[in-house]
């Protein structure tokens, strides 16, 4: 029988962290910084509704799971929607099960959309690819050899950006690691421009994801801290990436180009310099998560299988959130039509905004993006 302890970050005792550091520096798929007791504690720092379901058994612990708690016994992924990869960290023979897990922490269902499952607690069915660009002990130049091997014409036309951005614009050089305010503070501000251009929910408009990623910036020391990597031409911010690092696996959140440059397109050339980068930034592994498969395809030469989906509870609310799920995908709510991309944007809203306020101004965006969709209109899911 489980036995399982519902605690906020800052409450886990020393030796839980460090069992929790322990397993999933065991399992390679855990490698993500978004998987480890660090990134749970930078959440709770700014939610009061971050928790960890300790997972024990005769008093020994067995695995942990981040998460918040939401209305209606749901558990969302601590950090989401900035939790690109999450899921439950055990040990290998742990011998877990989804179902019980969750009804032993009082849950009646676990909604996740990038879930990391090496030990098949979850069983999910429906995955999806992540793009990594893994250099697996290779050198940074073996590496681009075989990017350009794989695409050819991309790459010849990368080169080709790379030479006319600096002959037009000045010295292109990459800062890895770059601390300056100013620069973060523009990441972010391109960041926005876009997802209001895209019609996509503004997961920087509230107040705690904002000051997650600052608290991330300022931390500069440790294994686990914020990352920022910029471009720039002629000493003018082209792009750059910002996000988190554990050691040599760096998984950025923010990637933003000056609306000014693209016709370089200073995506291409920023992706390259950075791979090139990597082994100087002491990184071996760099995270483009899941989408836009055309763009970050030709990079990434590696994916990982992550799940998108729903867990239910063996319990009565289990039972229920199970049938409101079927209710959804009956819907269409698993696919990409209009429903499926609806359902999308209020799990997104739903993650992100912890007011009422937020939440309804939210939805009223997501049918006004739905009426622009009608209408012909380019926007984004």
């Amino acid at each position: 029988m489980l036995d399982v302890e519902t605690l906020h970050p800052r409450d886990l005792a020393a030796a839980d962290l460090l069992t929790w550091g322990e397993m999933a520096a065991a399992e390679p798929a855990f490698a993500s910084p978004l998987l480890g007791p660090d990134f749970a504690r930078a959440v709770g720092a700014v939610r009061d509704d971050a928790r960890v379901a300790v997972i024990r058994r005769r008093g020994e612990t067995l695995g942990f799971l981040p998460h918040h708690r939401r209305p209606g016994a749901m558990a969302r992924p601590i950090g989401s929607p900035l939790s690109d990869f999450h899921g439950l960290v055990s040990r290998p023979d742990a011998g877990l099960e989804g179902a019980a897990v969750l009804r032993a922490a009082d849950l009646a269902s676990f909604r996740y959309t990038g879930l990391v499952d090496p030990h098949g607690v979850f069983r999910t069915a429906e995955l999806k690819s992540a793009h990594v660009i893994d250099l697996a002990g290779a050198d940074a130049a073996t590496y681009a050899e075989a990017v350009r091997a794989a695409s050819p014409k991309k790459i010849k036309n990368w080169r080709r950006l790379d030479s006319k951005l600096e002959r037009e614009r000045g010295p292109v050089v990459l800062v890895g690691d770059d601390r300056s305010r100013e620069t973060f503070d523009r990441l972010i501000a391109w960041k926005r421009e876009q997802l209001e251009r895209t019609g996509v929910h503004d997961f920087l408009r509230p107040a705690w994801t904002r000051g997650l990623l600052l608290d991330l910036f300022q931390k500069q020391d440790g294994p686990f801290q914020g990352l920022m990597i910029s471009l720039y031409a002629g000493g003018e911010l082209v792009s750059g990436h910002f996000g988190v690092r554990l050691n040599g696996v760096y998984h950025p959140w923010i990637a933003s180009t000056n609306p000014a440059y693209g016709e370089w397109s200073p995506g291409q050339v920023f992706l390259m310099r950075a791979i090139a980068a990597m082994p100087q930034l002491g990184l071996s592994r760099y995270d483009l998560g899941p989408g836009h498969d055309h763009y970050k395809r030709a990079y990434a030469l590696s994916q990982i299988q992550i799940g998108d989906g729903v867990a239910t509870a063996a319990s009565m609310a289990g039972r229920v959130a199970s049938s409101v799920n079927g209710a959804w995908a009956l819907a269409g709510g698993a696919g990409s039509g209009p429903v499926g991309r609806l359902r999308r944007r209020m799990d997104a809203i739903a993650s992100v905004e912890l007011t009422m306020g937020g939440r309804v101004r939210g939805f009223v965006e997501a049918i006004a993006s739905q009426a622009h969709r009608r209408a012909g209109a380019p926007v984004e899911a």
